[in-house]
């Protein structure tokens, strides 16, 4: 059965049953902490945590049970509840040894969709004790995922959950592996002509999985005939009496076929749920043309993809395995599910949310994949085919794409109790939730739309570059222009998948109808400083950064954006040649660092090597003016290696004329310094010095000098816990931003949205 942890897994990756302890032993034992979200700091913070504070929303709650949403942890809060009796592959070990697998599933809650889980342990096999035990735990959680609870016991204690509780009950071994085997079912259909209706399809698996997955596709619009189920004693078929049971009972069928092998002559599609070795060569030869095969027995399938090639060079595989393409892997549904679901308040997961979730992962996986996922893949970028019809688990679009179907289906089939009105703002919050510079960049990508602007990608024959500007399109943000010759843009994007879209332009620069308007605007600029005219048509002819820097300079364009190909200053020498600062501006890079929940811009990171006191002055102003244009009220400190005199050096000389002056400019921000970084940045160490200016941490800090901002921003990317965006230029005549040397696709799709929103 495919699971979202897998003794596969660790067999493909080589990890010892040391490693695997002492991964679980090291630090705090286990893998998971809690962790207060309202601060602790002071005796006033006690008494709102606690008494008598907790006492308001304690009444409040008791006159309006669902205010429990909006003062607690409930709406965002998920139990992962089993007994142990049937742990991964390991079989009935008992509720303790279950405790390792449901933190991991909690884990997992966190990692992919910001739920925070909590995993409980019920040491019975008393179906009426567990459920008894489960439902009365039920105020607490905003929904309960059910684990590694076998077959019947898990379908019966779903059943009465559901009826007893007012939250979703979802049991993930069931309905996660049926909706992403149906996610994969639907490509799989897609790419081989196929049609729901008439297709053939066999189930050789009669648990949990199996019934939950041909329960699922028949609610997809498989006819029930269509559907045969197997287990260890043959076909589920009308009449029959031995191991059968209710359930099986409701898929049973007429036919005249007793055997697995006998099922499969002429199926389309063999469902494997079961054992290692379930599937003979004979029964795969005897499938129809195009067969789909999902193998997903753990940790060995039913049979492999090597042995089903050898078979059959034109079946479509899948398998529980991560060492193989198409994983049906369940870390692809259930976090969302449940993400979508608590977000609307859903009083249960039904059918029509089961559906929209496969139907939303199924679409998904043929959409051009963008380059965060290469390096979950291998190091290869994958494209829809037979080896790719479902996505991989670290796709970070699953999270703004999965909830949004499941919560429309869930306001549409009656079942949600706070419908979400704007969609569109909900996806771009769900992608917050994973990425901070997401959330951080939501207010600029919504502007943006309101007004849509023509943005030139430099680099335009580069892949990720064309793969950018599909997604700047795409995402409603404007013109993407690729500077290019229009033969090898079409072939590199054709020869990487990416689609050719209405709004994507190509501009030749040797055969552009503005290169001889744009080779004497240049020359009129250079002429003084040793450049010939031809110089500057051998310029325009042959480097793309000055004609998409002159289309941006000479209004046909409204922004820019390069730096993939080339490094950072040779980028913006070349920029400087063609667009001047902004007049009554000073130009400077500003890099954003988000950390949690806080957003620092830490200035100048690009442009002036040893600022002066005056060039300190301006750049702080236009931090400052930048950090409102992104909607932060300013706090800004000036930094060197001590605070107020102590130690004394340079730097702090040049940092106190800075001040001085910044103070006779009577700017309208809070500005102080010379002060420590640890100072700026810690309200508690502020407070020694009561006579700061600054009403709180800053969050702007303006660096003594550029070494000193590369070095703490890289340093802060790289040790992880922080996300660095930038440098963004600040103060040019014109919108131009620049990206890092190898940029990917990503990166360079959010610097295209900061330039055309134009942070200047």
């Amino acid at each position: 059965m495919a699971r979202d942890a897998s003794a596969s897994e660790n067999k493909q990756l080589a990890i010892t049953d040391r490693e695997a302890l002492e991964f679980h032993q090291q630090g705090r034992p286990g893998k998971l902490e809690i962790v207060p979200t309202k601060p602790m700091a002071t005796q006033r913070d006690l008494s709102l945590a606690y008494s008598p504070g907790v006492a308001v929303p304690v009444r409040a709650i008791a006159e309006d049970p669902s205010r429990a949403f909006d003062y607690t942890s409930r709406g965002n809060l998920v139990a992962v509840i089993s007994n142990g009796t049937a742990i991964l592959g390991l079989g009935n070990l008992g509720a303790l040894a279950s405790k390792p697998v449901m933190e991991g599933k909690a884990v997992l809650f966190k990692r992919f969709a910001d739920v925070d889980s909590i995993d409980l342990e019920v040491s019975t096999e008393d179906v009426d004790e567990f459920v008894n035990c489960v439902r009365y735990l039920g105020p607490s959680f905003g929904g309960i995922n059910l684990e590694d609870i076998k077959a019947p016991d898990c379908f019966v204690i779903e059943s009465r959950l559901r009826e007893l509780l007012d939250i979703p009950v979802f049991h993930d071994d069931q309905h996660g592996t049926a909706i992403i085997s149906t996610a994969g079912l639907i490509n799989a259909f897609h790419l081989t002509g196929r049609d729901l209706k008439t297709a053939k399809i066999v189930c050789n698996g009669a648990g949990a999985a199996g019934i939950a997955c041909i329960e699922l596709i028949k609610a997809l619009g498989v006819p029930h005939q269509n559907v045969t189920l197997c287990d260890t004693k043959g076909v589920v078929y009308k009449g029959r009496t031995e191991g059968m049971n209710q359930w099986k009972s409701a898929h049973a069928i007429e036919t005249d076929a007793r055997t697995l092998a006998d099922a499969m002559v002429g199926a389309d599609v063999v469902l494997g749920l079961s054992a290692k070795g379930a599937f003979s060569a004979d029964m795969i030869a005897s499938m129809a043309k195009n067969p789909i095969i999902f193998a997903m027995a753990n940790p060995d399938p039913e049979i492999t993809p090597e042995e089903a090639a050898a078979i059959r060079d034109d079946a479509i595989v899948a398998t529980g395995r991560s060492d193989y393409p198409n994983q049906v892997n369940n870390v692809l549904g259930f976090p969302y599910i449940f993400r979508g679901a608590l977000d609307v308040r859903a009083t249960t997961i039904n059918e029509a949310m089961k559906i929209a979730a496969a139907e939303a992962i199924a679409a998904l996986a043929r959409e051009d994949v963008p380059d965060d996922v290469i390096a979950a893949y291998r190091g290869q970028r994958p494209r829809f085919g037979p080896n790719y019809i479902i996505p991989v688990p670290f796709d970070p679009r699953l999270i703004s794409v999965v909830p949004v179907a499941v919560a429309t289906a869930a306001m549409e089939t009656g079942v949600a109790r706070r419908p979400i009105i704007d969609l569109k703002a909900y996806a771009a919050q769900l992608s917050a939730r994973r990425d901070p510079v997401a959330g951080s960049l939501q207010r600029i990508f919504s502007k943006v739309r309101e007004a849509p602007k023509r943005v030139v990608f430099a680099e335009g024959e580069e892949e990720a570059v064309i793969r950018a500007a599909a997604s700047f399109v795409s995402q409603e943000l404007g013109t993407a222009v690729l500077v290019g010759r229009e033969e090898t843009v079409k072939a590199t994007a054709t020869a990487a998948g990416i689609e050719f879209r209405p709004g994507m332009e190509i501009s030749n620069a040797r055969l552009s109808n503005r290169n001889r308007d744009y080779a004497e605007t240049l020359y009129a600029k250079l002429q003084r400083q040793g450049y010939l005219l031809r110089d500057c048509q051998r310029l325009v002819n042959n480097d793309r950064n000055f004609f998409a820097a002159l289309m941006v300079a000479r209004g046909d364009a409204d922004a820019m954006v390069t730096g993939a190909t080339r490094n950072y200053a040779t980028a913006l020498d070349t920029v400087r040649k063609v667009i001047d600062a902004k007049p009554g501006h000073t130009l400077i890079g500003v890099s954003m660092v988000l950390t949690r929940g806080r957003t620092v811009f830490v200035a100048d990171t690009a442009v002036h090597d040893t600022p002066t006191p005056e060039e300190l002055a301006d750049i702080a102003e236009e931090a400052a003016h930048l950090a409102r244009r992104l909607g932060h009220e300013p706090r800004v400190a000036l930094l060197a290696n001590g605070s107020f005199g102590q130690p004394p050096s340079d730097s702090a000389v040049r940092v106190q004329e800075a001040v001085a002056l910044l103070g006779r400019r009577r700017v309208d921000f809070e500005v102080d310094g010379e002060m420590a970084a640890d100072v700026a940045l810690n309200a508690e160490l502020l407070a020694a010095y009561p006579f700061t200016r600054l009403s709180g941490p800053a969050n702007v800090l303006v660096m003594p000098s550029a070494d000193a901002a590369s070095i703490a921003t890289r340093m802060l990317r790289e040790l992880g816990g922080s996300t660095v965006l930038g440098p963004l230029l600040v103060g040019l005549d014109k919108s131009v931003q620049l990206v890092s040397l190898g940029a990917k696709d990503r990166d360079l799709t959010n610097m295209a949205a900061v330039a055309a929103y134009n942070v200047t």
